[in-house]
């Protein structure tokens, strides 16, 4: 996501910090270069103005003009205000003070909203152990109950429908009845949608709000959109008391145009982002994690959040020790490698690492290589895991055969993992290794 605004930013952002000082024809060169990446990355130019405004105001009336070293004190100041115009601080779903919550997803159709719902729906059950309920209002879109109930199933929400009969707003009436009964923590309306914002469709909404007081009305919007989605966000606005937005698709959003606007143009923040297919690629969105991102700082702590989330502590433990004593063996790598693979594509974890994602532009992470990895290791012997050296002559073809490779690949992978050995011993004696220098390296 963002990719060509990261770049674009990220170019500019670097000629500042290689000057040793700024004069204010350097800012204006720089603020105009960020005005066109952020143009076209398809921001809202009210939102660019603004930004650019802000920046500029920040950056001459700061007295670093003509100071040394200013580049890192503009940096900062792109950081802020980018961090500000997603949204500042995060935030986050509003709990009634008597269960059920109620939360209405709003939006147009084809916006992923039903995705979203059950998405939401898990999120709620692994982060804050609710026991939910999805009601199944979107009496519009055809097969939209078929799809709901086999999303939120999957996702261990039980699922309230009356088919498409009844009117939408008689059917969430009689689902926060039975969510009451039920001893529901939450309530998800999936609503109706259409093609484009109308009256009938905002009537319904608005009444379906009366009906159930909800807590929490998120828009859901297709970050893919752009423009339109800020466009769809405003109306909706005007119409709905918002209080916040869900973006979806925003894995495949190179731009980030809707992202960046959305919470300028409605004054409400985006409260989730939908990162993936899967039901658990579903993140609650950090504005100031997600402008570090932009600018090429990575997000360590969504990194170690998605780790905790996977490890065993105890093994994690274990693991620590063995590093501290340099007794990393390929049976430890296997089991790094199946944690990564848990937590999301390994593009996107590269991308995490501060400064690393900038290094690796342009380059593809093959995920078949990984298990390419994983069959040669599993088609050798629990002794050969531990000691690689043993690895040699009719070893390396045994292991080829089972594992459907080549002994050139065994040969390498036994080359790199000297190399990551290496790598974990340094890392063991506390001391920072250059990991882009190792990716680098010719294989």
């Amino acid at each position: 996501m963002f990719e060509t605004l990261s770049e674009k930013l990220q170019a500019t952002l670097a000629s500042l910090r290689s000057r040793g000082t700024l004069s204010e024809q350097d800012v204006t060169q720089a603020l105009r270069e960020i005005r066109l990446a952020l143009l076209e990355a398809d921001v809202n130019l009210e939102v660019v103005k603004r930004f650019t405004s802000a920046v500029r105001e920040r950056a001459v009336g700061s007295d670093i003009i003509g100071q040394l070293n200013p580049g890192q004190q503009v940096v900062k100041i792109v950081n802020d205000e980018l961090t500000e115009l997603l949204g500042g601080p995060a935030a986050a779903i509003t709990f009634a003070p008597s269960p059920p919550t109620v939360i209405m997803m709003v939006g147009l159709q084809g916006s992923g909203k039903t995705t979203a719902t059950a998405k939401l729906a898990r999120y709620l059950q692994v982060e804050h152990h609710s026991a939910v309920a999805v009601a199944a209002c979107d009496t519009q879109r055809p097969a939209a109950i078929e799809q709901l109930v086999t999303v939120a199933t999957n996702a261990g929400a039980a699922v309230y429908e009356q088919g498409t009969e009844r009117r939408p707003i008689e059917i969430a009436k009689w689902a926060l009845d039975r969510a009451k009964k039920e001893g529901k923590d939450a309530l998800i309306v999936d609503t109706s949608g259409r093609l484009h914002v109308d009256e009938a469709l905002m009537g319904e909404l608005t009444e379906m709000h009366r009906v159930t007081r909800a807590d929490d009305v998120l828009l859901v919007l297709d970050a893919m959109t752009g423009q339109d989605a800020v466009n769809v966000a405003e109306q909706f606005a005007a119409a709905l008391p918002l209080d916040g937005s869900v973006l979806t698709k925003l894995d495949g959003d190179a731009r980030g145009g809707a992202a960046l606007s959305v919470r300028a143009v409605t004054g409400k923040p985006i409260l989730f982002a939908s990162v993936g297919e899967k039901l658990d690629q579903f993140e609650r969105f950090h504005p100031e994690r997600m402008a570090q991102r932009i600018l090429g700082m990575g997000d360590v702590l969504t990194l170690i959040e998605k780790a905790s989330k996977e490890a065993d502590e105890r093994e994690t433990e274990q693991l620590e020790q063995r590093l501290r004593a340099g007794d990393f063996d390929l049976e430890d790598f296997l089991g790094q490698l199946r944690l990564m693979r848990r937590m999301g594509p390994l593009q996107g974890l590269l991308n995490m690492i501060p400064g690393l994602g900038a290094q690796m532009r342009g380059m593809k992470v093959d995920e078949r290589e990984i298990d390419r990895i994983q069959a040669i290791i599993l088609s050798m012997t629990p002794e050969e895991r531990r000691h690689p050296e043993l690895i040699k002559g009719s070893r390396r073809l045994r292991i080829a055969r089972g594992s459907g490779t080549s002994v050139q690949a065994v040969n390498q992978l036994v080359k790199q993992f000297a190399q990551v050995r290496k790598l974990m011993k340094q890392v063991g004696r506390g001391k920072l290794p250059d990991v882009a220098a190792l990716i680098r390296q010719p294989r």
